[in-house]
C-alpha cells in the first residue's frame, strides 16, 4: 500500500494539472456538519498532495496547514501554494500539536491510514469538540459513458471493487452526505486525469500508453468536440470527536 501511495511523486505535475478540484457546496456541508465556519477555524489537511483540497481550503479563510509525505508532492504543493504552510508526516504520525486543530480534513486520503494508528493520532489533534472530515470524489457510474468506462478499467485491471473505503471506529457518530457536480475539460485533460491514479503509475509508461490509445478510440466519437464533461459524486463523512 506503501509504495502505490508513494506512486503519485513521480507524477505530482500531472496530478496537479489534471485531476479535478471540489464544488463550492462540499464546503458548505462541511462547515455544516462540523458545526462551525471553515473562516478562522484551524485546519490540518492530511495527505495533501499537490493541494487541491488545502488551496480551496485557505480560499475559504480557514487557518489551514498541509501534511503530505511525499517529496515529489510536496515539493510541487510548495510551488504552487507558497503562501500554505507543508508539514512532512502522514495520518499515522501527524506531526501536529496536541489539541491544535478545529478541524482534520482528508480529501482522497484516509485509505492511505492505518486506522490502528490514524484514529488515536486524530483524537490527540483535535480539541475538544472538533471534527474529522473525510471524503472521496468518484467518477458517477449512473452516467451510461461514465459506467461503460468504468467496466473497462475494472476489467483491464481485474478490479474486485473498493472495500477499503472503511469509515473508522472509535470516533463517534459519522453523518453523510453527498454532493453532485461536474466539470467539462478537454478529451486530452480527461485522460491525464484517468493517468493520474495510481494504478497507471504502477503500470508503467508503456502499459498506460496502449491502454489510452484504445480508451482515446471509444471516446472520440462520443464528444465530438473534444469536450468531456465529467460528472461526480462526492462522498462526505463528518464526525465531531
Amino acid at each position: 500500500m506503501t509504495t502505490r501511495a508513494r506512486s503519485f511523486d513521480s507524477a505530482a505535475a500531472l496530478y496537479a494539472a489534471a485531476r479535478p478540484g471540489y464544488p463550492p457546496a462540499l464546503f458548505d456541508a462541511v462547515e455544516e456538519l462540523a458545526g462551525r465556519p471553515l473562516a478562522g477555524a484551524r485546519v490540518a489537511d492530511v495527505g495533501a498532495g499537490t493541494g487541491i483540497a488545502t488551496t480551496l481550503l485557505h480560499g475559504r479563510g480557514a487557518d489551514v496547514v498541509a501534511v503530505e509525505p511525499g517529496d515529489g508532492m510536496a515539493a510541487e504543493f510548495r510551488r504552487a501554494n507558497p503562501g500554505i504552510p507543508v508539514v512532512r508526516g502522514d495520518g499515522d504520525r501527524l506531526p501536529l500539536a496536541s489539541g491544535a486543530f478545529d478541524l482534520l480534513t482528508y480529501a482522497q486520503a484516509w485509505h492511505w491510514t492505518d486506522p490502528a494508528r490514524s484514529v488515536p493520532e486524530a483524537r490527540r489533534v483535535l480539541r475538544p469538540g472538533g471534527a474529522l472530515a473525510i471524503w472521496w470524489n468518484d467518477t458517477d457510474s449512473t452516467v451510461p459513458w461514465i459506467a461503460e468506462q468504468e467496466e473497462r478499467l475494472r476489467v483491464f485491471f481485474g478490479a474486485q471493487g473498493e472495500s477499503f473505503r472503511t469509515l473508522p471506529q472509535g470516533l463517534g457518530e459519522f453523518t453523510t452526505r453527498t454532493v453532485r457536480w461536474s466539470r467539462r475539460v478537454t478529451l486530452d485533460a480527461h485522460l491525464a486525469n484517468l493517468a493520474s491514479h495510481s494504478a497507471f503509475l504502477m503500470l508503467g509508461e508503456a502499459g498506460t500508453r496502449a491502454y489510452f490509445a484504445g480508451e482515446r478510440e471509444v471516446l472520440a466519437p462520443l464528444f465530438p468536440d473534444g469536450t468531456v464533461e465529467e460528472q461526480y459524486v462526492v462522498s462526505l463523512s463528518v464526525a465531531v470527536v
